[in-house]
Parts: structure tokens; sequence; C-alpha cells
């Protein structure tokens, strides 16, 4: 049936982040990410025009709400919608609940420092999920991952792995080191090489990357909370790196090295 005003004063609550915090929920736009926030059982309700709901019929199979595409892309703040919005429950993770005693020790995490672009932040989720890590800590003034944009971005890696937000670098950093993760920073100006770090094997021990703003990367406030500050070696004439990109190459090189070499996972640099 049609969707009611009601549901659409709710849908329109969740683009303000301060109700998408008292509410524990959220909005997915799209295909890819309504198809896995259903397969994490957190879809609460399902609006679509009849158009997408045909295209999509295993999508909206256990029920939907018709609306027109105007108040669609209304509520998706998107130039291309879908035709398909979802509102989901989903609340960030807190660092005891990936780094508490109960939890086994996690071997990858990613953590973003003041990141605030929206689509940097769902692709780091992405890059995360793609590549095993445990999780992914959004410190200090950093974007609301539960932002449409970054929930898009995400393509639904938001629903499969812990997403801590907000927090604080220096706590992270310290319960991170607590837990027996080694803290790295990416850095162009860092004074350890990731190639050579993967080559050595130093790569293969549980470890956390620390990444910068997209404007100003990190001050030295912020590197300070690292055991090491690492670049990624550039041979070609690119000036630097997209954080995204850089997050992957550095979350890649060292899911590679953990499944490489597991028996030398708690050796030191």
């Amino acid at each position: 049936g049609p969707a009611s005003a009601g549901l659409i004063r709710s849908a329109r609550r969740l683009r303000l982040r301060k109700h998408r915090q008292t509410d524990g929920r959220l909005l997915a736009e799209g295909p890819q990410a309504i198809r896995e926030a259903l397969r994490a059982s957190c879809v609460e309700q399902l609006l679509a025009t009849a158009a997408a709901a045909r295209r999509h019929r295993q999508l909206v199979a256990q029920g939907w709400w018709e609306t027109d595409e105007r108040t669609l892309a209304d509520l998706a703040d998107t130039v291309c919608p879908s035709g398909l919005l979802a509102l989901c429950r989903w609340a960030p993770a807190r660092l005891c609940d990936i780094l508490g005693p109960a939890v086994p020790s996690p071997r990858l995490v990613l953590v973003g420092a003041a990141m605030r672009d929206p689509g940097n932040a769902g692709t780091v989720i992405r890059c995360a999920d793609a590549f095993g890590a445990d999780a992914v800590i959004l410190a200090g003034d950093s974007v609301d991952p539960a932002n449409s944009k970054a929930v898009r971005a995400s393509a639904g890696s938001l629903f499969h792995l812990p997403v801590v937000s907000p927090a604080s670098l220096s706590e992270a950093a310290t319960q991170l080191r607590a837990a027996g993760l080694l803290v790295l920073a990416a850095d162009g100006a860092g004074s350890a090489d990731l190639a050579d770090l993967a080559a050595s094997g130093a790569l293969a021990r549980p470890l956390a990357w620390l990444m910068g703003n997209e404007a100003w990367g990190l001050p030295g406030a912020e590197r300070d909370y690292a055991d090491q500050v690492v670049r990624i070696p550039m041979w070609g004439q690119a000036e630097s790196l997209n954080l995204a990109a850089a997050a992957a190459v550095c979350l890649y090189a060292s899911a590679a090295a953990q499944r490489r070499q597991p028996s030398r996972l708690t050796e030191p640099l």
C-alpha cells in the first residue's frame, strides 16, 4: 500500500545525525545496501516506487510501501535515486565491543582520525570489509558513518563489521595497544616504508592503521599516538593518494601478510 505521512516523516527525521543517534536507525538507499541490510535483518520499513518494486522483486518480497520518485529523491539525497529506500536499525559499536576481554583479539583495525568526507568514510569501511578487517574506528571529529552518502559508499559493508563512532583517538590508540596491536600511522612523511615492512614480514602481527584527514593528513600530535609512521612508496608521478586509496593499500598489504605468515603474528618490528 501507499506509504503513510508518518512513515515519510520518520524517514525524513533520519536525514539528521541527532535523530539517527537517538532513534538507532539510518536510511539505506539503493539495491546493494538494502540487500545487505536485509541479510543482516536490519530493515524495518522499505519504501519503493512501483517501477523499482517491479525491477527488484526479491528485495521487496517481504513487504514494501509505495511512494513516488520525487519523495524518494528528496529522502535519499542523491542525484540518481534507485527508487528504493530502507529504514534500518543500526547503531555504532563501542570500543569495549571490539576490544573487551570477552572478545577474541582483533588482528586488523582501521582508525580514521577526523575523516570528514562521507564518501571516503563509506569507501574505507567497504575496503576494511573486503580485506577482512575486524573493525573500523572513526575517531575525533569524523563524519557520522550512518550519513546517507557514507552508507551508500559502503555498499552494504556497514552492516558486515563493527564501526565504532564517535571515539576518542587517544583512548582508541591506548586500548588498541593494550589489546596487543601495533599502531601504525600512514603518512607521506613516514620514516618506514610500507613495501619494506611487507617484505620483512613485520606486517604479519596484529596491527591497527591510523589514517589522517583528507585535507591536512595527520598532524604531529596525532602521529604521536602511533608506534611508527609509515609511508606508501609511489613510483609514478602522482603527488599523493586519495585517503580511501591509501587505506586500501595499507589494509591489503597487512591482510596479505597476516595470511601469508601467520606464525609471525607476535614478532616485534
